[in-house]
């Protein structure tokens, strides 16, 4: 039988009004995979746990839960340390080689917990892991083997902002590759001439702001092919003809965002097909209603809430996916594009905004042809 906090999440779910966002069961269900050691997915996912760690912790963050009490913290610290190779790079768990990915899901993970990465890990050596990375084009691939992707593009230069150690690497040549993967229809892909996908646009985008060339980016183009990804349930899919998913409402939001543009798109819609990925039973977001949840979207649906201006006590910030807070405790640098006042969700300090482009900044969409 369920409880009456159940029922009313059940109630709240079958009804046509908008969904709950129901804190308590996603902070509950972050615990329990959390503590799941035993299910098959926890073995077969094994090169991939240190993203998964950083999506539950920093889930509890966006939604300012003390980490400390609900998580065994100074056991996750000491697992984190043992993924560290003597490269200076992290694996996605013990037994797993070192990758950039995981290298910045490690960082992560450890400035969420409040630790002092110069104190806590070999932080020099893995920034000269993350720098040894960059190739002669600019690019960075993903491990010693070679692969070239500009979700790498992204995590290097967050990794070494976190590390504070940027000018290990040839910025501009890593912004000039990334512009290299921008489209004609003004998205990005993984590679120069890749199909463009949201989440690439994402990567590219926070990319280009870290490394303070937003203004080189066609801003009217992209806005507008991000803007179409909304369907007709209110959902956003990541390329043309796909379904909508929960995960691309961060990877669009947070790049609208960056833009300016967020309010190019139906965000009541959103937020409504979002609230209607919750598990009313169990907590937790799947990638569409009715679908089974995970951790991966859990994280994508409250962070994607966040940035909606959702009432969540510490938002999120879209270029580090990080609370705000922390990124400014860090005193991360970046720059984006002046943000929509009419919005109701302000994001940035407006001093950190870098105003000197001249793209259609805070603008409408562009009226179509």
């Amino acid at each position: 039988r369920r409880s009456p906090s159940e029922e009313e999440a059940m109630s709240s779910f079958q009804s046509p009004e908008t969904p709950v966002f129901l804190e308590e069961l996603h902070a509950a269900y972050v615990r329990k995979v959390s503590r799941d050691e035993e299910s098959l997915e926890f073995v077969l996912t094994s090169y991939l746990r240190m993203s998964g760690v950083y999506w539950g912790i920093c889930a509890l963050a966006t939604m300012n839960r003390d980490i400390r009490a609900e998580l065994d913290a100074d056991k996750i610290v000491r697992w984190v340390q043992s993924c560290q190779h003597p490269s200076g790079g992290f694996g996605g768990s013990e037994d797993q080689d070192p990758h950039l990915l995981y290298t910045l899901s490690a960082l992560q993970v450890l400035v969420l917990l409040g630790e002092d990465l110069s104190a806590t890990i070999d932080a020099e050596n893995a920034a000269q892991y993350v720098a040894s990375l960059q190739q002669p084009d600019g690019s960075f691939a993903g491990d010693e083997w070679g692969e070239i992707d500009t979700r790498f593009s992204y995590c290097a230069l967050s990794a070494l902002s976190l590390l504070g150690r940027e000018p290990l690497v040839d910025v501009e040549k890593a912004a000039d590759f990334v512009l290299r993967c921008q489209n004609f229809d003004g998205g990005f892909g993984a590679v120069p001439g890749a199909e463009s996908h949201a989440g690439q646009i994402f990567c590219c985008v926070a990319a280009l702001c870290i490394a303070r060339q937003h203004s080189r980016i066609h801003r009217d183009l992209l806005g507008w092919w991000l803007a179409e990804r909304q369907c007709d349930g209110g959902g956003l899919n990541g390329r043309p003809e796909k379904q909508s998913d929960v995960c691309y409402s961060w990877w669009i939001l947070s790049s609208l965002c960056m833009l300016g543009c967020a309010h190019w798109i139906d965000k009541e819609a959103l937020a409504a097909f979002m609230l209607r990925c919750q598990d009313p039973e169990t907590g937790g977001f799947a990638d569409r209603p009715g679908n089974m949840t995970d951790i991966f979207h859990t994280f994508f649906g409250i962070g994607g809430l966040s940035l909606l201006g959702h009432n969540l006590a510490r938002p999120i910030h879209p270029v580090f996916a990080l609370p705000v807070d922390l990124v400014q405790t860090l005193g991360l640098s970046y720059s984006v594009f002046p943000q929509d006042e009419t919005s109701g969700n302000a994001l940035f300090d407006p001093t950190e905004h870098d105003d000197d482009d001249n793209n259609n900044n805070g603008a409408d969409p562009p009226a179509s042809s």
